[in-house]
């Protein structure tokens, strides 16, 4: 054969030979996975091309939760320390020291120094004693006299309790109620939370009186009086009973109890048969009457509010919030309670 003529056989290329012109083979374009997936693993003898590989959906993932602001997003929020030297509880390195030694809680919980609490919202305790941080609450206690009745504005012009506390600047409301012909302590807040619980009969907060009876007055009456004594409304009964005075025909007797029924102390004792002549109320809980003149009124020192806390606080504040919830209005009605609906 003429080495110019070609065969078929020829026109394959020998392996490693070098081609030129356009009849060299074009190079086989390889697979390539989408912008935003990784490469993927060769396994031997493969192609490279993963055939499982499928777009990913595009489904919203998993709600992220909110958030819940800090004290420190609070723009009313205050240094601890600064916030309980303002409340009297000591000065600001002796507040340091007292959250260094973990004796200070905000909110429940166990504070550290750095922390910051919003003296309007925050519930501050000092081992274990509430601490009032928001100076805008006021607490007084006041003797109320005989023929006052118990509401700040009486529609009759009768004498009212705002007529003695005309030099507070900021609205109080009255912590129960003493029917006219009674006297004695009453207490005066803003703090509504406080003053519900105060009155609310579930809390159970003891109040004490001093009655004068008619006499001679039996042992009997006083076993009567603690073992209970039957009422139109139902039975009723009080915690603590004891003969202070025997005046001839008449004594004076001290009595605790914690019911919340309408004139419950003049209605026990009648029932006895021993009506009452005069009831002046001398503690509500641990807030004791004290020499505060008829008329006049005092501020609460920390330790007696710290006091009135930790006597609700030891009951099931939740009640509280159920009663309202379903319109329950019993809690309005004190001790000898005169309210506008049964005046």
């Amino acid at each position: 054969m003429h080495p110019r003529d070609t065969s078929p056989s020829d026109s394959t290329d020998t392996p490693g030979a070098e081609t030129t012109g356009t009849d060299a083979p074009k190079a086989e374009k390889k697979w390539q996975p989408p912008k935003g997936v990784g490469k993927i693993a060769v396994r031997p003898g493969g192609t490279g091309r993963d055939d499982s590989y499928r777009p990913a959906r595009s489904e919203p993932g998993p709600a992220k939760k909110a958030k819940k602001p800090s004290t420190y997003d609070n723009p009313n929020a205050e240094r601890l320390q600064k916030v309980l030297a303002t409340a009297g509880v000591g000065s600001r390195r002796a507040s340091e020291e007292l959250i260094a030694a973990g004796r200070v809680t905000v909110d429940g919980r166990v504070a550290k120094l750095g922390d910051r609490a919003d003296p309007a919202t925050a519930e501050i305790h000092v081992d274990g004693a509430r601490v009032i941080v928001d100076t805008r609450l006021v607490y007084l206690a006041m003797n109320k006299p005989r023929g006052v009745v118990s509401t700040m504005a009486d529609e009759q012009g009768r004498e009212a309790l705002a007529d003695y506390v005309t030099d507070l600047s900021i609205r109080v409301y009255h912590v129960g109620r003493l029917d006219a012909d009674s006297e004695g302590l009453l207490l005066l807040t803003n703090d509504g939370k406080l003053a519900h619980k105060l009155m609310h009969p579930s809390f159970g907060v003891p109040k004490t009186y001093l009655a004068e009876v008619d006499g001679p007055l039996p042992r009997a009456v006083g076993r009567a009086l603690q073992s209970g004594v039957e009422l139109e409304d139902g039975p009723a009964r009080v915690d603590s009973f004891k003969l202070i005075d025997a005046l001839g025909k008449s004594a004076l007797i001290e009595i605790t109890l914690h019911e919340g029924r309408k004139h419950i102390v003049r209605r026990m004792l009648e029932a006895v048969g021993h009506p009452v002549n005069r009831l002046v109320r001398t503690a509500i809980g641990p807030i004791k009457l004290g020499d505060i003149r008829p008329g006049r009124t005092r501020r609460l020192n920390p330790a007696e509010v710290a006091a009135l806390f930790k006597a609700v606080e030891q009951h099931d504040s939740g009640q509280l919030d159920r009663d309202i919830a379903r319109n329950d209005r019993d809690f309005e009605i004190d001790d000898d309670v005169e309210t506008p609906a049964t005046r």
